[in-house]
């Protein structure tokens, strides 16, 4: 009956290693199999230094890294002018924020989307609501200045619709000259 046991016992133990090493071996042929085509990857790649890639490249929608923070002051028929901020923010979203330079005054959020037209280097902000669509001429990477609502330069000095962007500004102050 011990002799039994015994040989139970090693039957067993040589059963479980048998799995055991079984297990182990595909992980170590994976594993040998993945370290060739590094090396492969790396030698093609080594190879391949001075090969012109931009073939490849998808094109870039320049409207996803235009967006930043613009300030400026605006004039106002009826006030003394109004402190904008514009955010125009990733996936196309923008935030307005306009205030009146009046005693007390509370602060207008407008929400919506914008859009970016390279040839007519214009941004378009089309708000959530019904309000009135807005455009802006791109003057550089830092500079947009507004339009009339048919998409011509408003009446007046063009330096008073001009907002600039919070990088290229000293101070996000706007002082009323």
């Amino acid at each position: 009956m011990q002799t039994l046991k015994k040989q139970l016992k090693q039957n067993l133990a040589l059963i479980f290693f048998g799995t055991l090493f079984s297990a182990y071996h595909p992980a170590m042929a994976r594993t040998d199999l993945e370290a060739q085509e590094k090396y492969l990857k790396a030698r093609v790649n080594s190879s391949q230094q001075n090969t012109d890639h931009s073939a490849h490249i998808s094109p870039i929608d320049k409207s996803q890294d235009f967006h930043g923070v613009f300030y400026g002051y605006l004039p106002c028929n009826d006030c003394d002018g109004i402190k904008a901020t514009l955010s125009l923010k990733q996936n196309n979203n923008y935030l307005l924020v306009t205030q009146p330079a009046r005693e007390s005054s509370r602060e207008f959020y407008e929400k919506g989307k914008y859009s970016w037209n390279d040839e007519n280097r214009t941004v378009v902000l089309t708000p959530r609501n019904e309000s009135s669509v807005k455009q802006y001429r791109i003057e550089d990477e830092g500079t947009l200045i507004q339009l009339n609502s048919d998409g011509g330069k408003m009446a007046g000095d063009e330096d008073r619709y001009t907002l600039r962007r919070s990088d290229t500004v000293k101070s996000r102050e706007v002082h009323i000259h």
